[in-house]
This record gives C-alpha cells, sequence and structure tokens, in this order.
C-alpha cells in the first residue's frame, strides 16, 4: 500500500474510490455531481492524497484549497475509506501524511466539518488537534411542504436577478460568516450554478438570497437589518421556489447562534434535520 498525491490520478479513479467508500450512504452522488461539488469547494488534486492498493484507491481525503477569513486554509471536501480497509487507521495516515505539503504550499490551517453525531469521528478530529470554531444547523423541505405567505407590506418591493455584489456592499446584511461551502469564493468557482436574487425598494438593495437550482440548496440569504419582519426574506423564498429544479429546498451550514434564520426556516416549515461542527486545526 503507497499514500500519494492525486497530481497524476485520473477522475474516472477518484470517483470510484469515492462512490464505493460512501456505497451505503443514503445520499449518492453521480459523477457529475461529485466534479460539480468538488468545482464549489476548490479542489486542488495536488494537495489531496489517497491510500492506493496498486492504482486503486482504499482510502482518501479531496483538499480544497483557498482563502477562509482571510488565512489561506485547506479544506476537507471528502474523506472516505472503503468497507473492507476501514479499523486500520488509514484516514489518519493520510491526513498526517499531507501536513508536510501543505506546510509547503503556505496552506496556514486545516478546516472542516462533521455531523455532531459521527461521536467516532469527531474524536478521532480531536485527536488530530482540531477544535471545534462553529456548530451548524442543516435544514430540508419538501417544495409543496414549504409555508410561505409574502407580508402584504413587501409587494411594493421587486425581485430581480442580480450579479452578486460585493461583499463590502452586503457584509452588514449577515449574522454570520459563511461556511466554505457557502463562501463568496466558493460561489464564484462556479457561477454559472448559482441564481443571485435582489430585492429592492426605490432602486436600494435590502436583501438578497443566493440559490443554487439544479440541487435546491440556498447558500446565502441575507436582510438589510433596517427591513427585517417585512416580508423581504418571503419573497426571496417564494422566488427560488419558483426557480427550483429540484424536488426539496434546504439550507446547510446555517450558524445556530443566528436565531433569525434559525426562526425563518422553521416559520416556513423547513425543517431542522442535523447539526454539525466546524472545526479548526492549525498547520
Amino acid at each position: 500500500m503507497e499514500i500519494r498525491s492525486l497530481a497524476n490520478t485520473g477522475f474516472d479513479i477518484i470517483y470510484r474510490g469515492f462512490e464505493r467508500a460512501f456505497a451505503e450512504y443514503e445520499m449518492q452522488l453521480n459523477r457529475v455531481e461529485l466534479q460539480t461539488m468538488l468545482q464549489r469547494r476548490g479542489f486542488d488534486p495536488v494537495l489531496s492524497f489517497a491510500a492506493f492498493e496498486g492504482e486503486e484507491i482504499v482510502a482518501f481525503t479531496l483538499n480544497g484549497i483557498g482563502e477562509f477569513n482571510g488565512i489561506t486554509t485547506a479544506y476537507d471536501t471528502g474523506t472516505g475509506t472503503l468497507k473492507e480497509y476501514r479499523g486500520q487507521g488509514l484516514a489518519t495516515q493520510v491526513f498526517e501524511y499531507s501536513i508536510p505539503y501543505l506546510r509547503d504550499a503556505n496552506v496556514k490551517q486545516y478546516l472542516l466539518e462533521v455531523l455532531q453525531h459521527n461521536t467516532k469521528a469527531v474524536s478521532v478530529y480531536r485527536n488530530l488537534g482540531f477544535e471545534v470554531t462553529r456548530e451548524f444547523n442543516y435544514f430540508r423541505q419538501q417544495n409543496e411542504k414549504v409555508r410561505n405567505e409574502p407580508d402584504a407590506s413587501a409587494s411594493l418591493c421587486s425581485v430581480e436577478k442580480i450579479v452578486l455584489p460585493e461583499c463590502s456592499d452586503i457584509s452588514g446584511f449577515r449574522d454570520f460568516y459563511p461556511s466554505w461551502q457557502n463562501s463568496v469564493e466558493s460561489i464564484r468557482r462556479s457561477a454559472g450554478d448559482f441564481i443571485s436574487l435582489g430585492v429592492f425598494t426605490n432602486d436600494r438593495l435590502i436583501g438578497y438570497s443566493v440559490f443554487e437550482p439544479v440541487s435546491g440548496d440556498i447558500t446565502q440569504l441575507a436582510v438589510d437589518k433596517e427591513y427585517r419582519r417585512q416580508g423581504v426574506a418571503s419573497l426571496l423564498l417564494r422566488e427560488m421556489l419558483r426557480l427550483n429544479k429540484n424536488t426539496g429546498i434546504k439550507a446547510i451550514n446555517t450558524d445556530i447562534r443566528c436565531d433569525s434564520i434559525t426562526a425563518f426556516l422553521q416559520a416556513k416549515n423547513i425543517e431542522l434535520k442535523g447539526r454539525q461542527f466546524e472545526m479548526i486545526r492549525k498547520i
């Protein structure tokens, strides 16, 4: 068995390893969906690593590389081990093998998200020196079960497709910093997959959303604090539902400390399905 970079590994081999490692999971990604996910998350094959048995991947970590809070960061966009190779510590070996290469590439920290109920994985990451930085909620609902009646006062507003505004124009709208996969950097890596919407009153932008219609993913949603509880977010949700090509809608990685987004989604019957830890280790 050999651990090495994925720099010279074809995507078919990577996909086969990914597919086999996650064969038991309820949610499955096809080849195109995996490519889309990796592009959005900044996948760098040179700085991603796997354990190989011959030419087949048996354990892997697919790393995204980019900026997070102004710091050059590696992001775990997918870690897996084939069922028959589990219990041998291969994921930890792959991770530890990668650290010198990440340091040489001037990466300063490693970021990941892990489901809170996956206590075994959480324990492994803690033992590797990761610390919890935030807790996230995960919401999902079928389109027809979403309750959404925009406030009548919002009828004077218009909803339009927009180019995602610069961070300086909308930073005051947000109550929390987006997770890696929901960041502006991630959105711009796959700009063609998203629709950005803005709500305007008297030509002033007072709310916006970024939405991925193929997956039903609400990637960003924020309203100017001066205009909250006036139906602005409901207008955006109505338009997202109209444009949605998926059977359901979801919001992944909303900060659990943000009561406003939690209350909004639950009021719309978009159900809380689970929670994640965001964890970071300095490199």
